[in-house]
C-alpha cells in the first residue's frame, strides 16, 4: 500500500527510511543534509563503503543507527565527475533498479513501513511524473505500508495511518 503524506520524514515512525544518493555522495543538501547532520556516523560509514566496496548507480546500502533506525541509501544518481563533487543526475534505469533491490532488502529484513521521499526528484533531477510510476510498480504490490513524503515541513509529523 502506498500512502502519500506531508511532514518530516526525520520524524516518521515507519521500520525504515529511504532516500536517494550517487556513489561518494558528500551529503550536502537535501534530506541526505538533514540525515548527514542527524546521523553523522551514516555519513562516515557511508563513505568507507563506497571507498571499500565501489557501489554502482542501481545498488542499495542500509544502514543501522545506534538505536535501530533502517536507512536505505538507494544509489539512483550516478558519481560525481572528476573531482567536482557535485554527483551526477539520477535515471529511471538507476531507479528501476534501486527498487528492485530495495524490496528485496526490505523483504530480507522483515521491513513492515517505510518512508520514502520522492526520490530521484531533488538533486538527482528527474521529474515526479516519470518516478511516481516505477514507485508504483515496485512498492505497490508488496504487503508493506509505503509513506509517500511529497512535501516536506519541519518538525511537523506525517499522518502515517495505514
Amino acid at each position: 500500500m502506498i500512502r502519500e503524506v506531508e511532514g518530516d520524514i526525520l520524524l516518521s515512525q515507519a521500520d525504515a527510511w529511504a532516500h536517494g544518493v550517487a556513489p561518494m555522495d558528500h551529503f550536502d543538501s537535501g534530506l541526505a543534509l538533514s540525515l548527514r547532520e542527524h546521523y553523522p556516523s551514516m555519513y562516515k560509514d557511508f563513505r568507507h563503503y563506497c571507498q571499500t566496496y565501489h557501489p554502482k548507480p542501481g545498488d542499495v546500502w542500509l544502514w543501522q543507527s545506534a538505536d535501530h533506525r533502517k536507512i536505505f541509501n538507494l544509489l539512483t544518481q550516478e558519481a560525481a565527475q572528476g573531482n567536482s563533487g557535485h554527483p551526477g543526475r539520477a535515471s529511471t534505469i538507476n531507479v528501476r533498479h534501486c527498487l528492485k533491490n530495495l524490496v528485496r532488502e526490505m523483504q530480507r529484513e522483515s521491513i513492515r513501513s517505510l518512508a520514502i521521499p520522492r526520490i530521484a526528484t531533488g538533486v538527482g533531477g528527474l521529474d515526479w511524473k516519470d518516478v511516481q510510476p516505477l514507485v508504483e510498480e515496485y512498492l505497490g504490490p508488496i504487503d508493506i505500508a509505503v509513506f509517500v513524503y511529497t512535501t516536506y515541513h519541519k518538525g511537523i509529523t506525517a499522518e502515517e495511518i495505514i
